[in-house]
C-alpha cells in the first residue's frame, strides 16, 4: 500500500503547518539543495539523509506540487527570519488612530493651549484628533462658549489638518474631529522610516536603538469627573 497523503477535505479549516524532516509521509519529494540548486525527484528517506549529513532539515516548501517540493535549509533560522519580517512589516505599517482630547466649558487658556500643543504632536505623527467638550447642568443652555473654544482650536492646528467633523452638538456633548493634512501625512511616514532606519542600523552594529521620542498622553482614558449627577441634580432643582 502506498504512503500517498490523504486528500484534503475542503470542509477542513484548520491551519496547514509546515512540514519537516520525518513530519514528510510521502514516498518522494522533489528536491532543492542548500545551496538553492534543483536535485531533481528523491525518496523521502534519501533527502532526510542528505539533510542529516549537512546538519540541516528537510523543509516541505510546497505541499501542492506533485510530488511535494522540499527544500534542505536551516528551519529554526527560517523561523526566525520569517518571525523578524513580519515584525518589520507591522512596524512599517502605516496606523491612524484616532486621539481624543477633552474640554469642558470652563477650560481655562493655558489648559486649552496645553491640549492644542499635544493636538499638533497628534496629528504631526499622522493620527487624528477628536475632541470633545462635555457640559454638565445647565452649562449645556450655553454652548456658545464650547464652540468659542472649538473654533479657537481649529484655527491654531489649521496648518496642519482638514476638519473631518465640524464643532456640533450630540447629547450633552459638543464634538469636533480633525485629521493630518495629505503632506503631513507623508512627512510622518518619512518620519517612521528613517527612525525605523534607525534602529535597525544600530541593531546590525550591537549598538543600542536610539529611543523613541515619547508622546503625551490622550484623554481616552479618562473617565469624566465624579461630579457630573452633583451638577446634573443642582440643575434639576
Amino acid at each position: 500500500m502506498g504512503f500517498g497523503r490523504r486528500p484534503m477535505d475542503p470542509r477542513d479549516k484548520r491551519p496547514i503547518t509546515t512540514r519537516v524532516n520525518h513530519r514528510i509521509r510521502v514516498p518522494e519529494v522533489r528536491l532543492i539543495g542548500a545551496d538553492g540548486g534543483l536535485l531533481g525527484v528523491v525518496a523521502t528517506h534519501e533527502a532526510l539523509r542528505m539533510a542529516q549529513e549537512a546538519g540541516l532539515d528537510l523543509v516541505e516548501v510546497n505541499a501542492k506540487s506533485d510530488p511535494p517540493v522540499c527544500k534542505i535549509l536551516d528551519f529554526g533560522k527560517m523561523k526566525y527570519e520569517e518571525k523578524k519580517k513580519a515584525a518589520e512589516a507591522r512596524r512599517k505599517q502605516t496606523v491612524i488612530e484616532v486621539k481624543e482630547l477633552k474640554l469642558r466649558p470652563k477650560t481655562d487658556d493655558h489648559d486649552l493651549e496645553v491640549k492644542v500643543n499635544h493636538a499638533r504632536r497628534f496629528l504631526e505623527a499622522g493620527d487624528k484628533v477628536k475632541f470633545t467638550v462635555r457640559f454638565r447642568g445647565r452649562e449645556i443652555t450655553h454652548p456658545d462658549r464650547a464652540k468659542m473654544q472649538l473654533d479657537q482650536i481649529l484655527a491654531k492646528v489649521e496648518d496642519l489638518s482638514v476638519t473631518e467633523l465640524a464643532p456640533r452638538l450630540d447629547g450633552r456633548t459638543m464634538i469636533l474631529q480633525v485629521a493630518p493634512k495629505p503632506q503631513v501625512l507623508q512627512r510622518a511616514a518619512q518620519a517612521r522610516a528613517a527612525a525605523e532606519k534607525a534602529r535597525q542600523q544600530a541593531l546590525d552594529e550591537g549598538r543600542a536603538p536610539p529611543e523613541e521620542e515619547a508622546m503625551p498622553e490622550d484623554d481616552s482614558g479618562q473617565d469624566d469627573d465624579d461630579d457630573d449627577d452633583d451638577d446634573d441634580t443642582a440643575a434639576a432643582t
